[in-house]
């Protein structure tokens, strides 16, 4: 039975963090669309698909295509903060979709200096210079990485041998399920 929870605590928390990872990524371009005085036409977010947002009128799409990245590194941070403070033994599943933020965004923003087929090409054209982004990318891995650092034994790594807190396996694989039905929602409606 520990075995069973642990693999449900891993698959659930990495499903749930690409997934919601995508979704705080897209919700950064749009408050900097808002922001800035653009235009959502819509947004993709679904569980079989890379997300995307599609803008409108985008009158500054160098500073909307830095809202993903920021954003989505930002919100993690800021959730992984208020469970710190509020409920510290439970800390370690924020931070693991933190860190997990951190490397998504920070591989995507590195790599996508030099491919230029996403927001790269938009922060590149925008003035960004390609050595900073790969900077900026390289130090926000390095940053989750070090989030990621020491969460092993929550996870049932190493010396927990598989045993894990069956509440957080059950929490995460709710928090997986409600995601999905979400983002299922959104792309119905």
């Amino acid at each position: 039975m520990d075995r069973l929870c642990q693999l449900v605590l891993i698959v659930s928390a990495v499903a749930f963090s690409w997934l919601a990872m995508m979704a705080v990524h897209e919700l950064g371009h749009v408050l900097h669309l808002v922001f800035t005085g653009g235009t959502v036409d819509y947004v993709v977010l679904h569980p079989l698909a890379i997300s995307y947002t599609h803008p409108g009128r985008n009158p500054h799409p160098g500073v909307v295509a830095w809202g993903g990245a920021v954003w989505g590194c930002l919100l993690p941070l800021l959730a992984l903060g208020v469970v710190r403070a509020i409920a510290p033994s439970w800390a370690y599943l924020p931070a693991f979709f933190a860190g997990f933020c951190l490397i998504a965004n920070g591989a995507y923003v590195a790599g996508d200096a030099l491919l230029q087929g996403g927001d790269g090409r938009d922060l590149v054209a925008g003035g960004a210079p390609a050595w900073l982004l790969i900077m900026l990318g390289v130090a926000a891995v390095c940053g989750g990485l070090r989030l990621w650092n020491g969460l092993g034994p929550h996870f049932g790594l190493g010396p927990a041998r598989g045993r894990v807190d069956r509440r957080a396996a059950v929490g995460a694989a709710a928090a997986l399920a409600a995601l999905l039905v979400v983002e299922w929602l959104w792309m119905a409606g």
